[in-house]
Order: C-alpha cells, then structure tokens, then sequence
C-alpha cells in the first residue's frame, strides 16, 4: 500500500494507533480542542467570528458565524472550510489521539455545499431514471456521500459507494 492511499483511507487497527470517540462527552472534548485551535486561528488572520460547539449524528459540529459586515466571510468558500476542517482534525487528532470526523461550517458554506450536492444529486436521479442505468458520481468525501446516499434512496433508487480513498465514488443504479 502506497504512502497516499494510507494518508486516505480512514484509520483501522492496523494503520493507526487513533482510538475513535465513542460518547458525547469524548465528541464535546474533540469540540473544544477544534475550538481552540480555531480561535487561534482567527486570531492570527485577525477575523472576526463567533465559534459554536455542538454534537450531532455522532460527530462534533464547529460552526464559525458573525453578524453583520464581518470578514469571515474571507474563508467560507467550501473548498476553503474542506481545507480548514482538514486541518482542524489533524490539530484535534495530534492532541487527543483520537480519531476526529469533526465537520466545520463557516459562514453558512455548509448550507451551501449541502445545496449545490443536492442538485447535482438529482441530475444523477433524473438521468439513472431516464436511461434506467447506472451513473457513477464524481470522488467526495464521506460527509457527501452520505448525503447523496440519503437522497438518492429517498428517491427510490439504490446507491453503492466504490473505489478507495480518493476515488471513492458513489453509483446510482435503478431499483431491478
């Protein structure tokens, strides 16, 4: 196994030494040590925002908000948040030694994604109806995936995620 498909792949037994949280109490610590480290963050960029902690379907939810003008508005593009949440959860990992899945918003940007996923999703769901065969999506994360999981069973259809690490894909098939 190459040395990118383990920096990939979510942690196992055998590729790492990081427990997961397994209680809400564990998932509030993961909250305030992503707090933190964000706080840290937004004071060196000298921006503005208010860091919310909540847990939610078993992860730690950070969300960074401001009223009115602010300049946060500087990191919320979603490839932006994707790359903070990505370092947010090594910081946490490095400090805990547990297993983040921690999901970070930012100005509301994960609205945003969630949004732009669900059209995307029904494109797929109009086209795997329409030619009654199946669609490969593009890679996303597993925070994605999810979602287009949920929204392409919703519609009746069946989904399968394929590929490893960075590939990893959803198909979209007709119910047979």
């Amino acid at each position: 196994m190459s040395s990118e498909e383990l920096e990939t792949q979510e942690p196992t037994e055998e590729t790492s030494p990081l427990r997961e949280a397994s209680s809400v109490k564990d998932l509030e610590e993961e909250g305030e040590v992503a707090a933190d480290y964000l706080e840290e963050l937004l004071d060196i960029f000298d921006l503005d925002g208010d860091i919310s902690i909540d847990v939610r379907d078993g992860r730690a939810y950070i969300e960074i908000s401001a009223e009115g003008d602010s300049n946060i508005k500087l990191i919320s593009n979603p490839e932006t948040v994707e790359a903070l949440q990505e370092l947010t959860r090594i910081a946490v990992q490095a400090k805990t030694q547990t297993y983040s899945r921690l999901i970070l918003d930012i100005a509301g940007s994960r609205q945003a994604k969630v949004e732009s996923l669900t059209r995307l999703v029904n494109k797929i769901i109009a086209k795997v109806k329409e030619t009654n065969a199946p669609v490969a999506m593009k890679p996303m994360s597993s925070y994605e995936r999810k979602i287009a999981h949920d929204l392409i069973g919703e519609a009746g259809l069946i989904s399968e995620s394929e590929g490893e690490g960075k590939d990893r894909h959803i198909v979209a098939r007709p119910t047979e």
